[in-house]
């Protein structure tokens, strides 16, 4: 864990334990679902393996979180301490939307991107069956210009191969246009009236894909100008 500060305010002891560079994204991974060591990892695509089992471990040893094994399966799931990191996590993302300033070009990741929006699809407002959405980043070269997720009314899956099925609709835009709609600085439609993000596909798919991904998280987070 971090080094003590030497102070009995519950800030600094709460900090000793959770200011180590990526152990709060950690959190937020496991927060938001992920408990195997692979999903967190492309919740954290930048993070080194070997640094994230450190982290993991650090956060078992300090009550934080609960390894649990099934076999050779190995799962991590927050225990009540580590639940009630909720609030500060989500108080935090409120105040990076608002405060932080925007992303840096370095920061926009289509792998993070691409996880996120998977695992918010909403399944109540797709079309039965199977229907798999091409995005296209034509800035971007090789491994990662292309990802292809498969949705049906249960399930959500990415790959950044094509997995074979017939594509639905494709989308064709840039990682910082897609993650500024995802975050809701800019609509669908928007984007699309802008030349920015371009659909094809059938009429009907076209039409139906920003209710897949409804705005979430930050999206849904009043800016300062609004809130003035």
């Amino acid at each position: 864990m971090g080094a003590s500060y030497g102070q009995f305010c519950p800030v600094a002891k709460a900090m000793e334990l959770l200011d180590e560079r990526w152990t709060m994204l950690v959190v937020r991974e496991l927060l938001f679902g992920s408990t195997r060591f692979n999903e967190i990892r492309r919740g954290v695509p930048r993070m080194s393996p070997a640094l994230l089992s450190t982290r993991l471990t650090h956060l078992t040893k300090a009550g934080i979180v609960e390894r649990r094994t099934h076999g050779r399966e190995v799962e991590y799931v927050l225990t009540p301490a580590g639940r009630e990191l909720e609030p500060v996590v989500e108080a935090l993302g409120v105040w990076g939307v608002r405060w932080a300033g925007k992303p840096a070009d370095g920061d926009y990741d289509p792998k993070l991107l691409m996880w996120d929006m998977h695992r918010n699809v909403d399944h109540t407002a797709v079309p039965p069956g199977r229907t798999v959405v091409n995005f296209r980043f034509p800035e971007l070269r090789g491994t990662g210009s292309a990802w292809w997720m498969t949705i049906t009314p249960d399930s959500s899956d990415v790959c950044d191969y094509d997995p074979g099925h017939d594509v639905g609709v494709t989308v064709t835009t840039s990682v910082r246009t897609l993650t500024d709609v995802w975050m809701g600085e800019m609509t669908w439609a928007a984007a699309q009236r802008s030349g920015l993000l371009e659909l094809s596909g059938a009429a009907t798919l076209r039409r139906a894909v920003p209710r897949w991904f409804p705005p979430t998280g930050a999206a849904l987070v009043p800016r300062p100008a609004a809130a003035r």
